[in-house]
C-alpha cells in the first residue's frame, strides 16, 4: 500500500492511504497486463528468482497466460487478470494446470519453439540459461507444476479462492498488483514474495551485461573500443537499467566475465533506431581485438557471488549490491591480470 505523508511544522505526524486502481479503470485489456508482465517477468519483477518463460497464450485458446520453467525445470503457471476476478480464475487456473501437467515432453519442446521462434533444444537451452553442468533429462522437465495469480489487490474473493486452494496442498500463489495515479502519471506497485526485495535502482550496483555475441560477433568491440555498454534492436532497452555509477560486468556467452566498468555520468546516447549505450570507464584489464580473450568462468562468478544467475537474458539477474559489485571487480581484475 502507498501513504502519503503529511506534516505540521516540518514534522511528518500522519500517513494518508493513496486510493488505488486496476487495469480496468483505465479501459485496458488483461492482455496489456499479460504484456507487460511477460516483457518484465525476468528482469524487473522476479529480480531475485530465475524464470525462463517457455510459452504464451494464444489467442482464442484455453490455455494459462505465461507458462515458464525454474531451475529444477518445475514448470510455473502464471494466470494474470487485469480486474476484479472472482473464485472462477482460480478455478479455470488449476484446470490449466491439470492439462499443463500432462504434457509430454515432445509437447514442451514444441511449446517452446513456437515461443521462442526457433528450433533450439530445450533441455539444452535450459542448461545454457542456468549454467547448468549438464542439461537436465526430458523426464526431469514438467514433474511439478507451481501456480502463480496476478491480480487487482482489491479483488477479495480472488485473493479467498487462491487461500482456500493453499490451504488444500495446491502449489497456488497470488501476488498482487496496485496502479495509482499520481499527478497524471501512473504507477504500477507490484509484490513479489517471500517479500518484496528489490535493489533500490537509485543506489549503486553491480550488474552483469550480455555482449550481444549471439547475434553479432562484433558487437563486443564496439563495446571495448568505444568504452561503452551498449545493447541492439528489440533489447536495447537494458541499457536504461544501469545508472552512473553502476558496475558493469561484461558477460561473454561461452566463455566467462570478460571485463567491468563503471558506469559514467551522462545521458543514455542512441546514435540510431536499432542502438541504445552509456558510457563506461573500465576498471579491469579489456580484451583487444584479435587477441585472446581472458573471462572468468561462469561457474567461479557464482562461486564468488555465492548467486544463481539467470544468463539467458541481457541483463544477468539477479542484480549484486555496490558490496558485493566492488568485491566481484576486485576478484575479476586479479583474475584477468594473472592470466
Amino acid at each position: 500500500m502507498l501513504y502519503k505523508l503529511r506534516s505540521t511544522h516540518g514534522n511528518f505526524d500522519r500517513i494518508d492511504p493513496v486510493a488505488f486502481k486496476d487495469f480496468s479503470s483505465f479501459g485496458s485489456l488483461e492482455k496489456d497486463l499479460e504484456e507487460l508482465i511477460a516483457e518484465s517477468i525476468l528482469d524487473i519483477l522476479f529480480e531475485d528468482g530465475g524464470l525462463m518463460p517457455i510459452f504464451q497464450e494464444r489467442q482464442y485458446q484455453s490455455e494459462a497466460d505465461i507458462y515458464a520453467l525454474n531451475k529444477k525445470g518445475e514448470l510455473i503457471i502464471f494466470e494474470l487478470k487485469g480486474g476484479a476476478a472472482g473464485e472462477g480464475a482460480v478455478y479455470q487456473a488449476l484446470r490449466y494446470a491439470q492439462d499443463a501437467g500432462q504434457w509430454t515432453f515432445s509437447t514442451l519442446q514444441q511449446k517452446f519453439n513456437q515461443y521462442s521462434n526457433s528450433s533450439s533444444d530445450l533441455p539444452l537451452a535450459h542448461k545454457e540459461a542456468f549454467k547448468l553442468e549438464q542439461p537436465l533429462d526430458a523426464k526431469e522437465l514438467n514433474k511439478k507444476q507451481h501456480l502463480i495469480i496476478i491480480g487487482s489487490a482489491a479483488d477479495d474473493n480472488l485473493i479467498n479462492a487462491v487461500d482456500y486452494w493453499k490451504h488444500q496442498g495446491i502449489s497456488i500463489k497470488f501476488l498482487p498488483y496496485r496502479i495509482y495515479e499520481i499527478n497524471d502519471e501512473k504507477y504500477f506497485e507490484f509484490f513479489t514474495l517471500p517479500y518484496d526485495r528489490h535493489i533500490n535502482p537509485g543506489h549503486e550496483k553491480g550488474v552483469l551485461f550480455d555482449t550481444n555475441r549471439s547475434w553479432d560477433e562484433d558487437a563486443i568491440w564496439y563495446m571495448m573500443e568505444n568504452n561503452r555498454v551498449a545493447a541492439f534492436g528489440g533489447a536495447k532497452r537494458f541499457v536504461e537499467y544501469v545508472y552512473p555509477g553502476d558496475i558493469v560486468f561484461f558477460s561473454h556467452r561461452w566463455t566467462g566475465l570478460v571485463a567491468a566498468g563503471r558506469v559514467k555520468k551522462g545521458s543514455i546516447n542512441s546514435p540510431d533506431d536499432a542502438t541504445s549505450y552509456r558510457d563506461v570507464e573500465f576498471i579491469t584489464p579489456v580484451p583487444k581485438k584479435g587477441q585472446t580473450i581472458k573471462a572468468m568462468p561462469f561457474g567461479m562468478v557464482s562461486e564468488i557471488t555465492g548467486m544463481s544467475f539467470f544468463w539467458a537474458r541481457t541483463i544477468k539477474v539477479p542484480y549484486l549490491s555496490k558490496d558485493e559489485a566492488e568485491n566481484l571487480a576486485k576478484e575479476l581484475n586479479t583474475y584477468l591480470e594473472i592470466r
